[in-house]
């Protein structure tokens, strides 16, 4: 008798193809929307790299390759947004625009609300003020 294996949040929301779009439209939204004045402004004008970082953290928290682990070990996100004042309004934008991108990626309900509370849950601990 052969186990059913869960499919990944990774492989629900479509692979490599899609989370970069994801990830491509949160900057995007986040570079044009003035609500997200404040986290746009902690950013450089260039994205190519942070957009790159972001989209191989998510790679392997969603569960698909390690990309992030393989090229710069334990993510350490406290730690690395420590120089950031983040505070809830932060969090709110950086959800803002990540909400936002979600809504243009066809995806079910269920995953939806999934990934809502994970990506909430995650902004949320990135609060240090």
């Amino acid at each position: 008798m052969s186990e059913v294996q869960e499919l990944t949040p990774y492989e629900l929301l479509g692979g490599e193809a899609v989370l970069r779009k994801l990830v491509d439209r949160f900057y995007d939204i986040m570079e044009t929307d003035q609500r997200a004045a404040g986290i746009n402004a902690m950013h450089g004008k260039d994205t190519t790299l942070i957009r790159e970082k972001l989209f191989e953290f998510l790679s392997g928290w969603l569960g698909g390759p390690q990309l992030f682990i393989e090229k710069y070990g334990h993510p350490r996100l406290r730690a690395r947004h420590m120089p950031f004042s983040i505070g809830e309004a932060e969090r709110n934008q950086w959800l803002l625009c990540m909400y936002q991108a979600m809504n243009e990626i066809p995806m079910s309900q269920e995953l939806r609300e999934h990934l809502e509370q994970a990506f909430f849950k995650t902004a949320d601990f990135m609060r240090n003020q």
